[in-house]
């Protein structure tokens, strides 16, 4: 049986271990976000009450755009030469995000949702400053759009708290 050859290295113009770095970032921002799309889903199956039909849209539009999401962060992590991350063990180590308990109520659904979005934009927020240093424009750009959705999620959904 022919040797294989190993796969050739990485060289777009930013040093290993600054790679490896925002791949870790890339990672905690990945499994947030899977956590937050879990939580979402969870959510429009459940939701009851008044708030019914709005929520349950609302949520469908945010878990959507969620999944798209996870598979942008974890195609950079891998176009940076690094494995993503694609376990709920891994998820669960590396995540910010608690799990829900039990099903809350609509209120207490947006509030949790809230949360989770806003500790999106801090994971991603962590990870920008390396990214500007080292010049990884690719990364930093996924990082400022997963911002701007995630704080005008938020947003969104604290103006239905009042």
């Amino acid at each position: 049986m022919a040797k294989k050859n190993p796969p050739p290295s990485v060289n777009i113009g930013i040093n290993d271990k600054d790679r490896k770095k925002i791949a870790e970032g890339l990672s905690r921002l990945l499994a947030d976000t899977y956590t937050l799309y879990l939580k979402t889903h969870n959510f429009h199956w459940n939701v009851t009450g008044p708030m019914f039909n709005t929520l349950h849209l609302m949520f469908e539009g945010q878990y959507t755009e969620l999944a798209l999401a996870v598979d942008s962060i974890a195609e950079r992590i891998r176009a940076l030469g690094f494995p993503a991350p694609g376990s709920y063990k891994e998820y669960a180590k590396l995540s910010s995000i608690p799990e829900a308990e039990g099903v809350p109520e609509a209120n207490e659904m947006i509030r949790q949702l809230v949360e989770g979005q806003e500790a999106v934009v801090r994971t991603a927020r962590g990870v920008f400053a390396l990214t500007d240093e080292v010049h990884d424009e690719p990364s930093a750009d996924l990082l400022t759009q997963r911002m701007q959705i995630h704080e005008k999620t938020a947003w969104m959904l604290r103006a239905m708290l009042g």
